[in-house]
C-alpha cells in the first residue's frame, strides 16, 4: 500500500536535517534517504531544497561539512551535527511539540 506523500511545512526541513544527523554524519543523498525512511516514506526531500538548507545550517554553525569518500568510493561532503546543532535540535523539538499540541487542541475543539 503506497504511503501518502506530504510537502514539508515551511521551517521544518532544518529540524528534520538536524534530527537525521543526530546519530551520525551523512552525505546529502544519504540524508534524503534517511529523512524518507524516518518519516515512514512520507517526506521526499529534493536536492534543490536540501543543499541550500545544508549551506544555511552550516553557516549558522549547527552542522559542519567535511569532504570524504563514500561507500561507493566517490568523493562526497559528509555533514555532522555540532554541539550548537544538538542544542538547536532540542529547542526546535520543544517548539514543534508545543505547536503540534496546540493544533491538535484546535482540531479537537467543538
Amino acid at each position: 500500500m503506497p504511503t501518502e506523500k506530504f510537502e514539508l511545512l515551511q521551517g521544518t526541513l532544518d529540524m528534520l536535517i538536524l534530527k537525521a544527523l543526530q546519530r551520525d554524519a551523512m552525505h546529502g543523498f544519504g540524508l534524503t534517504q534517511r529523512i524518507h525512511a524516518m518519516s515512514g516514506e512520507a517526506f521526499l526531500v529534493e536536492m534543490g531544497s536540501l543543499y541550500p538548507a545544508l549551506c544555511r545550517l552550516e553557516a549558522r554553525g549547527w552542522i559542519k561539512g567535511e569532504w570524504s569518500v563514500s561507500a561507493s568510493n566517490r568523493k562526497a561532503r559528509f555533514y555532522s551535527l555540532t554541539h550548537s546543532g544538538r542544542k538547536q535540535l532540542q529547542e526546535e523539538t520543544a517548539k514543534w511539540e508545543k505547536l503540534s499540541g496546540a493544533i491538535s487542541l484546535m482540531l479537537r475543539a467543538t
